[in-house]
């Protein structure tokens, strides 16, 4: 059965032509890698999901378990349990990450209709979720993402989407500016939270994250459109061949 459905969209950003005519479907519970050179749309895809400003739709829809989500406010759309995590995530000086956490897990339920946790449930959610992810406990006092490294923010955002549940995750290049052992610690994360509830669309240029984050299924896409769709095979083709032959096919 199918989470979601994008169904012949065409994006403009500043009178520019970003996505033409997308169209891809995401069962629930599976995982989809989308690859493809920079400039392919990847990133335009993750922004206009989560409901980010300045992407003027032209055509198509978006739907989420059937309904389309075109006029959801950012919010809405992650109360409805779109959940984005950004190739470089944004500093929050003066907010320690435990306040931020309960802001939002709390935001969400409030707009769902649902009753807010309490101090000690929260507390208790919060010490046994970044217990299996490994986050210390002086990491969630910290102001959010301040002064972490670039693998620590990652792990944040791994938290963040714990904490939250989110039916659909968006991870946008996650991989970005992670050595090994960080990139082996997100993934364990990420692979924690595969459930046959949950659907993750994962953003990569590289082959190497599918190698700790195994799809099933790689959609490639090239001049704001997937031109191709295959097994995790694919990246692996990719890897060996790289991208020309199918912005060849996207011409």
């Amino acid at each position: 059965m199918s989470l979601l459905e994008i169904k012949n969209l065409h994006v403009e950003v500043e009178d520019k032509k970003i996505l033409n005519g997308l169209t891809l479907t995401i069962e629930k519970g599976q995982v989809a890698a989308i690859m493809g050179p920079n400039g392919s749309g990847k990133s335009t895809l993750s922004y206009v999901l989560a409901g980010k400003d300045a992407y003027n739709i032209t055509e198509g829809d978006i739907l989420l378990d059937g309904e389309s989500i075109l006029e959801l406010a950012p919010d809405e759309r992650a109360a409805k349990g779109i959940f984005l995590a950004f190739q470089y995530p944004v500093e929050v000086p003066g907010v320690a990450t435990m306040t931020f956490l309960r802001t939002a897990l709390n935001a969400q339920r409030k707009l769902r209709g649902e009753a807010e946790y309490s101090t000690p449930d929260f507390l208790k959610l919060v010490r046994e979720t970044s217990a299996k992810l490994g986050v210390s406990q002086e990491h969630l006092r910290r102001a959010v993402n301040v002064g972490f490294s670039g693998g620590e923010k990652k792990r944040n955002e791994i938290l963040q989407m714990a904490i939250l549940q989110p039916r659909l995750a968006i991870l946008d290049e996650t991989d970005s500016g992670l050595d090994i052992d960080a990139l082996k610690t997100v993934s364990e994360g990420v692979n924690r939270l595969r459930s046959p509830e949950r659907s993750m669309i994962v953003i990569t240029h590289y082959q190497r994250l599918l190698n700790y984050i195994v799809p099933d299924v790689v959609h490639v896409m090239s001049k704001g459109r997937v031109v191709k769709t295959g097994g995790k095979e694919l990246a692996l083709e990719l890897e060996a061949k790289g991208y020309a032959q199918y912005s060849d096919e996207a011409a």
